[in-house]
């Protein structure tokens, strides 16, 4: 069984940054798609960005690209969201997945076989 663990969430002003972290135990996932997907109150789960199982291909949502970056360290079982110009609009919970049997990029919830709790990130006005 695979657990994955969040971190790094909080409440910042709009402008600042935060870095999320999530850690997978209980098997190596280094061949494995990982992502980071959000959640704000009343709308549907959406993907922010996912990353293959090397690091060298990364997907983001339009609504972050050029501010959010993933990351990852296989060795440590360990991917990394780094936030930077946080809105207002990026309020939510940030949820960790892996896909297991993919290696390659995953963009959708349905394939991911593995969730954290979700860290809340609330960016105030």
């Amino acid at each position: 069984q695979v657990q994955v663990a969040e971190s790094g969430g909080g409440l910042v002003q709009a402008g600042a940054s935060l870095r999320l972290s999530c850690a997978a135990s209980g098997r190596a996932l280094s061949r494995s798609a990982m992502a980071w997907f959000r959640q704000a109150p009343g709308k549907e789960r959406e993907v922010v960005a996912a990353i293959n199982w090397s690091g060298a291909a990364t997907y983001y949502a339009d609504s972050v690209q050029g501010r959010f970056t993933i990351s990852r360290d296989n060795a440590k079982n360990t991917v990394y969201l780094q936030m930077n110009s946080l809105k207002p609009e990026d309020t939510a919970v940030y949820y960790c997945a892996v896909d297991e049997f993919t290696n390659g990029l995953s963009t959708s919830a349905a394939l991911y076989d593995y969730w954290g709790q979700g860290t809340q990130v609330t960016v105030s006005s």
